[in-house]
This record gives C-alpha cells, sequence and structure tokens, in this order.
C-alpha cells in the first residue's frame, strides 16, 4: 500500500506531505496505461518554499540538496493522486532543474538529493535515468525543481 511507502519514509525521517496543488492551468499528475507523469514540483512546504534564489549565490548547494529532497516528496504526493504508490514497480526517470548562478556546475550533487528520496522509497526499484539541469530562473524564484516518469503494475 501507499501507506508502506510513507512509512518507509517516514522511518528515514521523510514526510511523505499532502498531495500538492497546481500552481497554473495544468494537472500535478497524470496516469496513462502503466506510467505516472508528474508535473514539475518545487520544494514546497507547509505552504512556502524552503528557500528563493539562486543555487551558488542566494542559495548554498547543501539547502538545494534539501529543496531537491522535498520536491521528490511532493512529486511522489503528486504521483498518489492517480495511482497508490505500492503499485509503483520503477522509477524511470527523474528530471531535476536547479536555477544556477552562472559558472556553478553542481547540478548533479543537488539532484542527488531527489535520487536519494527515490532509492529510499523503492530500494532498487527506485534506481532511474536522470536529468540535472542548470537555469537562469524557476517559477516562484524556487531554486530546484524536479519531475518524475513512474513504471507500474500493469
Amino acid at each position: 500500500m501507499a501507506a508502506d511507502v510513507a512509512r518507509t519514509l517516514a522511518e528515514a525521517g521523510l514526510l511523505l506531505p499532502g498531495a500538492p496543488g497546481a500552481l497554473g492551468a495544468y494537472l500535478p499528475a497524470v496516469r496513462t496505461g502503466e506510467l505516472v507523469f508528474t508535473a514539475g514540483q518545487l520544494p514546497m512546504l507547509g505552504g512556502g518554499l524552503i528557500a528563493t534564489g539562486t543555487v551558488g549565490v542566494d542559495v548554498e548547494p547543501e539547502v538545494a540538496k534539501r529543496c531537491a529532497e522535498q520536491c521528490a516528496l511532493n512529486a511522489l504526493a503528486a504521483a498518489s493522486t492517480v495511482c497508490d504508490l505500492s503499485e509503483v514497480l520503477g522509477v524511470v526517470k527523474l528530471t531535476g532543474f536547479v536555477a544556477s548562478a552562472q559558472g556553478f556546475g553542481g547540478q548533479p550533487s543537488v539532484i542527488d538529493g531527489a535520487s536519494a528520496v527515490m532509492a529510499i522509497a523503492f530500494g532498487d526499484s527506485g534506481r532511474h535515468a536522470r536529468e540535472a539541469v542548470g537555469v537562469a530562473a524557476l517559477p516562484l524564484n524556487a531554486p530546484v525543481e524536479v519531475s518524475l516518469i513512474l513504471r507500474l503494475r500493469g
């Protein structure tokens, strides 16, 4: 059950939040067949962003890594609106965007925070293909945004 994933995360000190709402005209997640695609999730916690600004100037890389972790938790919560997380056979792909200062090249280390959440939640099935992309800016001046593609039992 989804409770198992939530319990596994909680045992690691991570809280699966309630399902996020959309910030625009889109759905937080969509299921098609055995795949779930989440919209990009920001590091929202308790109704606000954990941090704002550009990584390497306004936000330290370790704080950004924590933001990526929260984005991943929010993405799992979004996925749970269209499936039971116990149906997840694997994480196909994780895409992470990092609002990066000029010359900052630590995007992979930042997005490792999100990848670690998938490993905790799903063990070896949480291993995935990934993109860690540096960008000039993200919605609401967030430092990190993460989306997922999950494969479900068919």
